[in-house]
């Protein structure tokens, strides 16, 4: 992982301002950039239901998680009891991470260009999975996707859930916003 420097500038983050910046204000016809949609964090959590038999599985999956983002998870635990599942509150049941700034838009460029187009199969994310306020979450089903973690060192698959969080509360700009950045949506035509 490349060491961050004061001058260092993220990729994506110099597209937003340079190309980004100047699309969205054409076409929300709007001159003032700081009520253009932006992208504030993006979260990932794992749901690790299998801790609850084997609890080494949390820690390897925080491992994992560190690998991919480069930053220290939380390890998340139930708040409530659920006999059905056999959990009680206080058991450590997932970890997740929240990036933010240059980590932020490094993950994105990581995700975009090098975890996305290594899924079999892919023919693009749901267009359609925005919450209501301009927020968009995909889940992946395997960590293995991201080129941080060995193939060869992995015992168990292990999914996880991105969310996209940004400051517009329309849903297309948001979905113009993640366009612009280079998430390939899959086509709804069909």
């Amino acid at each position: 992982m490349a060491v961050a420097t004061a001058s260092y500038t993220p990729r994506l983050l110099e597209k937003y301002n340079k190309e980004i910046v100047p699309v969205l204000q054409k076409k929300l016809n709007r001159n003032n950039r700081l009520s253009l949609p932006r992208l504030t964090k993006i979260v990932l959590n794992m749901g690790v239901g299998k801790a609850l038999q084997d609890k080494e599985r949390i820690k390897v999956a925080a491992e994992q998680l560190a690998l991919i983002t480069g930053q220290r998870p939380q390890i998340t635990k139930a708040r409530f009891a659920v006999s059905g599942f056999r959990l009680r509150a206080g058991n450590e049941i997932g970890c997740r991470v929240t990036l933010r700034g240059k980590r932020m838009y490094e993950f994105l460029d990581r995700l975009i260009n090098i975890a996305l187009p290594r899924i079999r199969d892919f023919r693009g994310v749901n267009p359609k999975s925005f919450d209501g306020n301009g927020n968009y979450s995909m889940g992946l089903t395997e960590q293995l996707v991201f080129p941080e973690i060995d193939p060869d060192t992995v015992n168990f698959t292990q999914g996880m859930d991105i969310t996209f969080v940004t400051t517009t509360r329309s849903d297309d700009e948001a979905r113009e916003l993640l366009r612009l950045f280079g998430m390939p949506f899959r086509d709804e035509a069909k």
